[in-house]
């Protein structure tokens, strides 16, 4: 029927292929399985690095110092008390006049005040404008006729100018502690209106710092320093004493009217250092052949007119520019009778006028 030691043969190779298959197949697994054990074993064993920190740059934030209040420094009330309207012309008494008096030895009288006329430089948008309408008349038989004038700009603050003590604040805060809120008027100044000033009569001394530097006009831009100013008045043989006006000469007022780009566009003036040295004197005035008085611009370009703000908002010193000084620089005149008086204009920030020298 069929040789049976052949298939029995057969039969055992078959069997022993399967169970040779069947181990390989149980092998395989095992050993893979042991090598994923193995790897969970490491993984567990040496976990892996913990990812780096992010590493920020600390945020700088600017500190502000902390600005006080106005009211709460210094500078009001007045040493002339809180309902003073005057300041330094406080400084104006019979003795300063009779002191100016004295200093008049050959009568000669110098105008200080420019002539207002058309193209004058001005500052900003300010303007000067006159009219003259046509003729009136005639009244009467004996034909009376006259001409009068239409005048239009910012009459207290062209030309030759007095700065009162409405005209500069620092922010909304003006002399004595006067917050604009409460006096400033479309019609005009409920306070520190130029009708409180008064005449001033008084000594005034020049100061000729061009003179002193060896030049007849000092550079654009140049500041005056206090050793300017002492070194000048020394030079000069003479002393500021309270209630004087003093009267600067830088040579700038060559350029008025004749190059008044050059005069309006800087300007060499006093710093704060020379300003805080006049302050320590006890002036009343200080005057000047500029438009401003103080350095335009000023060194520290944050700074906007800081000196008018110490002379007239802190301590109720006048301020009058554009003035002439050349005649008295070269004639050497330090020393005269100073005399001005603002426009009792109600109401206004300052004045026009003509103030005069006279020795």
């Amino acid at each position: 029927m069929f040789n049976k030691p052949k298939y029995i043969v057969l039969f055992i190779v078959f069997l022993g292929i399967s169970i040779l298959s069947v181990n390989f197949l149980l092998y395989h697994n095992f050993t893979n399985a042991g090598s994923v054990s193995q790897e969970r074993e490491v993984e567990i064993r040496h976990p892996p690095p913990p990812p780096k920190p992010i590493v920020r740059k600390p945020i700088v934030k600017k500190i502000l110092k902390p600005q006080l209040p106005k009211q709460q420094e210094s500078w009001f009330p007045s040493e002339w008390g809180a309902d003073d309207r005057r300041g330094a012309a406080n400084r104006l008494t019979p003795q300063k006049v009779l002191q100016a008096a004295s200093l008049i030895k050959t009568g000669n009288v110098y105008q200080l005040g420019r002539v207002f006329e058309s193209g004058i430089p001005v500052f900003g948008t300010r303007h000067y404008s006159l009219r003259i309408p046509e003729m009136s008349g005639p009244l009467g038989d004996n034909k009376t006729t006259w001409f009068e004038e239409i005048f239009s700009g910012e009459i207290g603050q062209i030309g030759t100018q007095f700065d009162g003590l409405g005209h500069i604040g620092i922010g909304d805060m003006f002399y004595n502690g006067l917050n604009r809120h409460n006096f400033a008027k479309a019609e005009g100044l409920e306070e520190l209106g130029v009708e409180n000033v008064g005449p001033i009569v008084t000594r005034g001394v020049l100061i000729d710092v061009a003179g002193y530097k060896g030049v007849d006009v000092l550079g654009d831009s140049y500041e005056i320093t206090r050793a300017d100013l002492e070194g000048a008045l020394d030079k000069q043989g003479v002393k500021i004493t309270p209630g004087d006006v003093v009267v600067i000469h830088t040579g700038w007022g060559k350029y008025w009217m004749t190059d008044n780009d050059r005069y309006s566009k800087t300007e060499p003036g006093i710093g704060m250092e020379a300003g805080q040295y006049l302050v320590e004197q006890k002036i009343v005035m200080v005057c000047c052949d500029n438009w401003g008085v103080e350095v335009v611009p000023n060194p520290d370009e944050s700074l906007a007119f800081p000196v008018h703000q110490l002379f007239i908002v802190k301590h109720g010193i006048y301020n009058l520019e554009n003035i002439i000084t050349e005649e008295l620089a070269a004639a050497k005149i330090y020393e005269f009778a100073f005399c001005f008086a603002p426009l009792r204009l109600k109401g206004a920030s300052g004045s026009p006028g003509n103030p005069m020298a006279i020795h």
